[in-house]
């Protein structure tokens, strides 16, 4: 049940920021700029060394509320264990790892791999994954989900990469039941303040909210 509780939080929340950030306390503030400009859900990667420090930082901060913390660019299970451990609600791959799945599934927390091809989405699908992540998305582009879900209409998938304001809604509109959302959110370099990446999440979230099914 706990998966699934978690799977519904994430396809509610719509939009999830992508965080990196040059240091733990970088990082934590952009995702504290995410939560205050709206958003729900946040995907702490691995590409920083004290990725795990900040999951259970936030996962510590948020634990009475309904935000949603995550583990990205986790390449192994022995990675996985120690999000989970940190507080990680899901774990996010660039691609399908069968022992990352297998440690996933112990945990009954949810697993989102990356996948391109049909091929690699169904083996996803019967390894029990049940939301895929449309990685890199903008090689892809939105109408790729409508050509996806024709032959696999059930297939769940959240596109990260070549997500912006711009494209936001076509994605929805072509089968996405979330989004990733990196550095046109979360990138301090390019927005250049923390109140910036506030703003730019309010843009997102009123944008999404067009769609008539997400809570603000």
């Amino acid at each position: 049940m706990k998966k699934y509780q978690i799977l519904s939080k994430l396809t509610e929340a719509k939009l999830v920021a992508v965080v990196r950030g040059d240091s733990a306390q970088e990082a934590e503030q952009i995702a504290q700029a995410c939560f205050a400009g709206g958003i729900k859900a946040i995907e702490q990667t691995f590409t920083l060394n004290d990725a795990a420090v900040v999951i259970k930082q936030l996962a510590s901060t948020y634990s009475d509320s309904d935000m949603v913390i995550g583990a990205g660019t986790v390449l192994d299970a022995e990675t996985a264990r120690v999000a989970i451990l940190a507080g990680a609600q899901f774990v996010v791959s660039p691609s399908f790892d069968q022992d990352t799945a297998v440690l996933c599934h112990t945990y009954h927390i949810p697993y989102l791999p990356g996948c391109m091809t049909i091929t690699e989405m169904q083996a996803a699908v019967k390894a029990g994954i049940d939301l895929i992540k449309l990685f890199p998305g903008e090689l892809a582009g939105p109408s790729y989900i409508k050509s996806v879900k024709g032959p696999l209409p059930d297939l769940q998938i959240m596109p990260t990469g070549g997500v912006d304001l711009n494209n936001l809604l076509d994605w929805f509109e072509n089968g996405a039941v979330a989004v990733g959302i990196g550095s046109n959110l979360t990138s301090l370099k390019k927005l250049g303040s923390y109140q910036a990446i506030t703003e730019q999440a309010e843009r997102y979230v009123s944008k999404v909210n067009t769609l008539g099914s997400v809570k603000s």
